[in-house]
């Protein structure tokens, strides 16, 4: 049973009392007086306690109010005289879980100690149901806890940067990758506000379009493979973006952009290609020793047949001057004179011919000799783009002018076809007429190959825009065409399908200042139908 302290003034009621309690099994402690029942209260620890209301000093009301001060859980019984009604009712307000009134009836009394017991234990139920509820919310807070602070760890030190915003577009987290990126602190990108400025081009309008419902498609996610980012300091990071939306309720409540910094990446990548421009290079020295050996015979084989006529001629003019043409005894041999010279005269013709031969050769192997010097030098020397505003179809018109006699020579068509449109854009105008240049170059050199004399031939130069790109240059010829084993060769070194007329570096260097330009160029070939060679450049229109 319950341990029980009982506060009376009047000794026959506690004892009386007392006998009957501990009766019951209660373990009673008395006090004759208010004060002592607190002193004794603050010492020991009582469930239950049963005071009289009407006593000197402090009264019952008073020992109420200081015990609920000191444990709230403690079952107070108050016992009350006739005419104590009004005070009855004021300590139950106060907090005592019931009163009797003098003479206390055992029966009454034990009503009220089973009340009292019953509120005891349906506390305690409640003080472990809290203590389980406690700690459950403390260990799933403490989970919550350790989570949180994983995410954000993983968040922190995640290697690509990380923005996120609410749906409004401010700012709220800004890890330490972004940090790096884009020069700026947590709090400077948050005091910012928008994370506009710093995704990249056209990227956040979109955002924000669907976040105003503008966006008619939805759109989860925004990926930018090759783009970049203006930092803090107005350098361009070349970055990977890609932003997702947040949605909750098909609601969008925010979006999270990554911003992987591929700096080190193209500066790996310019490695890489200047390494493997170094070994084709080594592999270049190789094929160029063969190449130039096979011209110095050609060389060498022009300048026998010159050096030979030349020698013929002097032989022959020697013995023209042995004959003395006023000796008169000689006239008989004027008839056998004059079918000599007549013979010489042939001679020489031939010989001038012979020397037109030769010196053709002498010429055609030091052309040859210097596009394989200057594709050789293009390919391997490292070189970044001149870019001034220029118009893409002034390249082509320039080149379709060069082009012009050799087509009609070749009873070809050259089709020109430019976006009048296309405006201005940033590139380098000398190395993009290289390559214009050297693709129509070889279309005309495609029809003229091709064994199909039944064609009216044609070579299509075209220069458009296209959404995506700065410029799109197009050569599209019905030429001989080539199948796949071809196409799949003919970026490789050395590698030409004019046999000894090319020096198979010209599409090595057509494709390095396409990738110079950061664009690309593809090629789709039938054989029979002819090929096209498509350069995409991007760029802006200016």
């Amino acid at each position: 049973m319950s341990k029980l302290l009982l506060i009376d003034d009047e000794e026959g009621i506690r004892k009386l009392l007392s006998l009957s309690l501990k009766s019951d099994g209660y373990d009673v402690v008395t006090a004759e007086s208010g004060q002592d029942g607190l002193d004794l209260f603050q010492e020991e620890a009582f469930s239950i306690v049963l005071t009289d209301i009407k006593m000197p000093g402090i009264d019952g009301i008073q020992v109420l109010r200081e015990i609920k001060k000191i444990n709230p859980n403690t079952e107070v019984i108050v016992i009350t005289g006739h005419g104590d009604m009004e005070s009855a009712i004021q300590s139950l307000h106060m907090g005592a879980s019931d009163f009797i009134n003098k003479p206390v009836s055992d029966d009454v009394l034990s009503i009220a100690l089973e009340r009292a017991e019953e509120r005891l234990k349906t506390t305690r139920m409640l003080n472990r149901y809290a203590n389980e509820l406690w700690n459950m919310v403390k260990e799933k807070t403490e989970e919550i806890k350790r989570r949180y602070e994983f995410e954000d760890k993983l968040v922190q030190r995640s290697i690509d940067g990380i923005v996120a915003t609410d749906k409004e577009g401010n700012i709220v987290i800004f890890n330490t990758a972004a940090e790096k990126i884009f020069g700026y602190t947590e709090n400077e990108a948050k005091s910012i506000g928008k994370a506009n400025d710093l995704y990249p081009e056209g990227i956040a309008q979109k955002i924000a379009d669907v976040f105003s419902g503008k966006e008619h498609e939805a759109r989860d996610i925004f990926i930018e493979d090759n783009t970049s980012v203006v930092a803090r300091s107005g350098e361009a990071i070349p970055v990977r973006f890609s932003c997702a939306i947040l949605y909750e309720n098909d609601r969008p409540i925010g979006s999270v952009g990554f911003f992987q910094d591929i700096r080190e990446i193209k500066r790996l990548e310019k490695e890489l290609i200047k390494s493997e421009r170094l070994a084709a290079t080594g592999q270049t020295v190789a094929g160029l020793a063969h190449g130039i050996k096979n011209i110095l015979n050609g060389l060498k084989g022009g300048v026998y047949i010159v050096n030979t006529a030349l020698k013929k001629g002097a032989a022959d003019w020697s013995a023209e001057n042995k004959i003395d043409y006023n000796d008169t005894s000689a006239l008989p041999l004027q008839s056998r004179f004059l079918k000599q010279a007549a013979d010489i005269t042939a001679e020489r013709e031939r010989l001038q011919q012979k020397l037109k031969t030769g010196w053709e050769m002498v010429e055609r192997n030091i052309h040859k000799v210097s596009d394989l010097v200057m594709d050789l030098l293009f390919y391997s020397k490292e070189r970044e783009p001149e870019y001034e505003k220029y118009n893409p179809n002034m390249i082509a018109d320039e080149v379709c002018d060069l082009m012009e006699s050799k087509a009609k020579e070749c009873d070809i068509e050259l089709i020109r076809n430019s976006d009048m449109k296309i405006g201005e854009i940033y590139l380098d105008p000398k190395g993009m007429h290289s390559c214009f240049l050297n693709l129509v170059s070889n279309a005309i050199d495609a029809c003229v190959f091709d064994s199909d004399t039944q064609k009216q031939w044609h070579v299509k130069v075209i220069t458009r825009r296209e959404e995506g790109s700065g410029a799109v240059f197009e050569v599209i010829d019905n030429g001989c065409g080539m199948d796949e084993e071809v196409r799949n060769k003919i970026f490789s070194e050395f590698f030409s399908t004019k046999g000894t007329r090319g020096t198979g570096l010209g599409l090595l260097v057509t494709q390095k200042i396409v990738k110079e330009h950061h664009g690309t160029m593809d090629v789709a070939s039938q054989p029979g139908k002819g090929t096209v060679f498509t350069i995409r450049l991007p760029g802006k229109k200016v």
